[in-house]
């Protein structure tokens, strides 16, 4: 038996006594004698494990060694950041410059193949987004990827996936190191599991990292289209446990219908201002609907991605369609009228907070009259809808506290809150975060932080000291 000394629970001290991997008893603090293993809490506040429900666990690896461009505000500075990274990094003649992080939907100037050629000439480039639904190439790596004529070099959706996904030239064991170190990133910040809808065969990975030894995380291995047949003749089924810990397991099947906002790619209802632009559907519902049917048949959750309100409209519709439940990925901009059917359909919405208080200017430009309906996390709840936090890391930061900072103070920066009646308590966001709690006989997936969460500030909140992670009683990272 391990036991928590000492953990502050709703108030209270209390031992909190950990067999076989679950909660055996909770008993006021040193009432009862202890274990051979303890940890002594010192009063810190405990709370239930932290789940991120959406991450690209590859890219967000990788993101870590590329440079990056987040500080970038306009496409001739992003390229002279790529310059001034090129002068630290020792690459080959012809090995592909890779920058991670642009945000351009409030850039003055225009990204062209011709600008990053005249500040980078010899050598081939490639800029990925922060949403990663664009690339911006020089000359030199449309040429390497087969996009010699392609008008701007700036190159969205299915396109630049493409290019992202052969960036991935490392070898499995480098990138299962790096994926490994994230992880430990991620065990330090509370998160003890995560649902990673890396565009690659998951189960595959995941089961060759697990079978080395990882066991960091709780990991949900997404599926994607390209893979569903086979998962579907294999058997699986979403929440089957993959290896013997229990720690893998079957995630949901995902699949885009449409873009992203930054890209201005997300399907609207309304252009875009100035335009007659409405954003652009990967997946219309005729290709939709057999393909949820499909996997949910077979026991396999539909997550299905929309960002722009006719998006989301239109696959609440193919949920209702096809007589599932699921989830909905992202829900930025959802209309009045649509609120309610979450819950009705029994669709969870699985949104990202912090893309909140990232894009509020963005959003503020491109959907003027409508942002008192977007990243609308209190009218998703209100509506009865159970809400699913994540980061879509690396769109945004992997830390769950950044998250429910987002979702309960509705600012990043000394800025006020952005339509504060869309604002959650903290127990809204902490319930949209984990999937246990702290009573005897569940799960041991705990996290001691050094501040009391309910009542801290927005900096606090988002910056909380993480003492101790915990999954099934053993520590995957301790600072005690």
């Amino acid at each position: 038996m391990t036991t928590l000394k000492n953990a502050r629970v709703d108030g209270e001290l209390v031992d909190v006594h950990i067999e076989h991997g679950r909660i055996a008893a909770i008993s006021p603090a040193g009432s009862k004698s202890y274990s051979d293993e303890q940890f002594d809490l010192e009063g810190r506040w405990l709370v239930p494990g932290l789940w991120d429900h959406h991450v690209h666990f590859d890219q967000q690896a990788l993101a870590l060694r590329r440079i990056d461009l987040s500080s970038a505000k306009s496409a001739k500075g992003a390229a002279l950041v790529m310059r001034e990274g090129q002068k630290r990094i020792a690459l080959r003649d012809g090995e592909l410059l890779i920058g991670h992080g642009f945000r351009d939907g409030l850039w003055p100037d225009r990204m062209t193949f011709e600008l990053l050629d005249s500040i980078i000439p010899d050598q081939p480039v490639v800029m990925v987004s922060a949403d990663l639904h664009c690339s911006w190439l020089n000359s030199s790596a449309l040429a390497k990827f087969g996009f010699n004529s392609h008008p701007t070099g700036l190159l969205q959706e299915d396109d630049s996936f493409l290019v992202t996904s052969k960036l991935q030239v490392h070898s499995e064991q480098e990138l299962d190191r790096w994926v490994s170190d994230a992880a430990i990133q991620a065990a330090a910040r509370g998160v003890v599991g995560v649902t990673d809808m890396e565009m690659t065969d998951n189960i595959a990975s995941w089961g060759r990292r697990f079978a080395n030894g990882f066991d960091t995380l709780r990991i949900q291995a997404g599926i994607y289209r390209q893979d569903l047949d086979a998962a579907i003749s294999a058997g699986h089924k979403t929440g089957e446990p993959l290896e013997a810990s229990g720690l893998l397991t079957v995630g949901p099947f995902k699949i885009l219908t449409d873009g992203s906002l930054n890209t201005r790619t997300a399907y609207c209802v309304d252009p875009y201002p100035g335009t007659d632009d409405r954003g652009l559907l990967t997946v219309g519902p005729s290709e939709l609907r057999p393909l949820m049917k499909a996997a949910s048949e077979s026991g396999i959750i539909p997550a299905v991605h929309a960002i722009g309100d006719e998006a989301n409209r239109l696959v609440l519709d193919s949920f209702e369609a096809v007589g599932c439940g699921g989830r909905l990925e992202h829900a930025q901009l959802v209309l009045p009228e649509d609120f309610k059917r979450f819950a009705q359909l029994k669709v969870a919405a699985s949104v990202q907070p912090e893309h909140e208080v990232d894009d509020r200017d963005v959003a503020d430009r491109y959907w003027p009259d409508r942002s008192d309906r977007a990243f609308a996390w209190r009218s998703l709840v209100e509506a009865g809808a159970e809400l699913l936090f994540g980061s879509d890391a690396p769109v945004a930061h992997l830390d769950p506290w950044r998250a429910m900072a987002a979702a309960v103070f509705r600012t990043g920066d000394e800025r006020e809150a952005w339509h504060p009646e869309q604002r959650l308590s903290y127990s809204e966001a902490l319930k949209s975060s984990v999937h246990s709690n702290i009573e005897e006989g569940e799960t041991a997936d705990l996290v001691a932080v050094d501040r009391e969460p309910e009542s801290s500030r927005a900096d606090e909140l988002r910056t909380m000291p993480v003492a101790l992670t915990m999954i099934a009683g053993r520590a995957t990272f301790s600072a005690l």
